[in-house]
């Protein structure tokens, strides 16, 4: 992955700090992949202005307007959830035991179209909460419920509000097409013509534009059901504005088929023949990908965003990951949403690591720092944020994970026992552009029982106006069509 260069790095001997982190474990994950022990980070502002052993940063001590004691605890990168659907956080639970085209039928399409703008926000908050709990610090939010102007910028509004970062990827059907039909997307869905999809993303960036905490970005919601047309009216868009653009592609073999029997050509080779392919592209899942379509995706640096713990729980496949990273793609992990999986990226890092492994049969197939190196570095290139790493001249985004715990004991090898024996639980601070946002586990920003209690009564509502009460019986068994 190519990562930026940091910027505006500071002067040595001008020792001047805000807030400085002492006595931690500093995984850095600089180009030398430092780890250190009984190390500091000092920030000033939004920045990382000095890291290094704390005796190197006696000098900053004087200056700093708040020392934290990280004794026992380790300093990483925040981490990028590159793709989530925060909308979704109501339905936690439901839908368990299906494939994906069925889960979207009788689940998720009926959700969608029921959902109202003031349950979205709910739902919205709530995930941004666990999101920040769990030491993510910026999201990539595919928002598609409903995904009028005004939710889809009180949504952006919600996530910023937890003092989170990241894009509100707006979700774009269009004109109703062979595709929707195919793959039984709900009508109601469509209901904006190509045009005016395309009015009210431009509306939303307009309102968000790159550069924002949370930007908002097109977000043509699937290459099987939205139009070609729309899809490339949607990448211009994105041109157009200085941001990225995220689409679902390639996520289950039906897909393929269900793209080949109407275009005849598979999806990203259309994509590449169509010239859509850039830094500004990023697929989620691009699971069922042919050698050629590999190559494409690695020789524009495009980004493909995996969820390995929804390809388990929808059963679609295991990403070629070893591939696509020797092809040059940027590779990024995601969550795919809390109605599918969680919002926990320490699962998300250990459960990609263990996939590739059994699926090539090979305990040498992956290592751990390459995939915390995937949720955190791969997710700073996919957003064009200069983050990712613990050096200066980087974005203070930061977290502290207190890993005196029994799970962590003895502590031999601190990237190891972050990416394997990691949980959510473990974070007891989460900073965003120096900022500090959870102190101790909690939220700073927002009532956590008033979130939760709000998000509760929305589910309660929404369950009963989109009829899935079906999908929330004590004991389930699927039929998985």
């Amino acid at each position: 992955m190519e990562r930026k260069a940091a910027l505006d790095k500071p002067d040595p001997t001008h020792q001047v700090c805000d807030l400085l982190l002492e006595g931690a474990t500093v995984i850095t994950l600089d180009e030398d992949h430092r780890v250190i022990e009984g190390g500091s980070v000092a920030i000033a502002g939004e920045r990382i202005v000095a890291v290094g052993p704390s005796a190197q940063l006696v000098g900053y001590r004087a200056s700093a307007t708040r020392k934290v004691d990280c004794s026992g605890k380790v300093v990483i990168p925040g981490l990028t959830d590159g793709h989530t659907h925060l909308f979704q956080t109501l339905g936690r639970g439901m839908g368990d035991g299906l494939s994906l085209v069925p889960w979207l039928r009788r689940f998720m399409f009926p959700y969608a179209k029921t959902i109202s703008g003031e349950m979205a926000v709910a739902a919205a908050r709530l995930g941004a909460l666990q999101a920040c709990l769990s030491g993510t610090t910026t999201v990539v939010d595919n928002h598609y419920g409903p995904a009028d102007t005004a939710t889809t910028l009180a949504v952006a509004d919600a996530i910023e509000g937890l003092g989170v970062r990241g894009a509100v990827a707006r979700g774009i059907f269009g004109d109703p097409n062979r595709g929707g039909e195919i793959m039984g997307v709900a009508p109601e869905l469509f209901q904006w013509t190509n045009d005016e999809e395309l009015a009210i993303t431009k509306a939303c960036i307009d309102e968000r534009p790159a550069g924002s905490r949370v930007e908002v970005w097109p977000g043509p919601e699937n290459i099987v059901y939205v139009t070609p047309d729309l899809i490339a009216a949607s990448a211009q868009l994105a041109a157009d504005a200085g941001v990225r653009w995220h689409m679902h592609c390639s996520e289950s073999a039906s897909e393929i088929d269900f793209f080949e029997s109407i275009h005849a050509i598979r999806p990203v080779a259309w994509l590449t023949r169509e010239g859509l392919l850039s830094s500004r592209t990023t697929l989620a899942h691009a699971i069922w990908l042919d050698d050629d379509e590999v190559q494409a995706i690695g020789e524009n640096r495009s980004t493909v965003v995996h969820n390995p713990i929804s390809n388990q729980y929808l059963a679609s496949g295991v990403i070629r990951l070893g591939a696509l990273q020797a092809a040059g793609a940027n590779v990024a992990l995601g969550t795919d949403g809390i109605a599918v999986t969680g919002q926990d990226l320490f699962e998300a890092m250990k459960a990609g690591t263990l996939l590739q492994r059994v699926h090539h049969l090979d305990p040498t197939a992956t290592t751990v720092e390459q995939f915390f190196e995937i949720a955190a570095v791969g997710g700073a290139v996919m957003t064009g944020l200069n983050g990712g790493t613990v050096e200066s001249g980087r974005l203070a985004d930061l977290v502290v994970l207190d890993v005196n715990d029994v799970r962590h004991s003895p502590w031999n090898r601190p990237v190891a026992s972050v990416v394997h024996c990691g949980r959510a639980s473990d974070v007891n601070m989460t900073i965003v552009g120096g900022d500090v946002i959870v102190e101790d586990g909690k939220s700073i920003l927002v009532d956590e029982q008033e979130v939760r209690a709000v998000a509760a009564e929305a589910t309660k509502r929404l369950i009963h106006e989109a009829d899935l009460s079906g999908l929330t019986r004590g004991w389930f068994f699927p039929t998985g069509s």
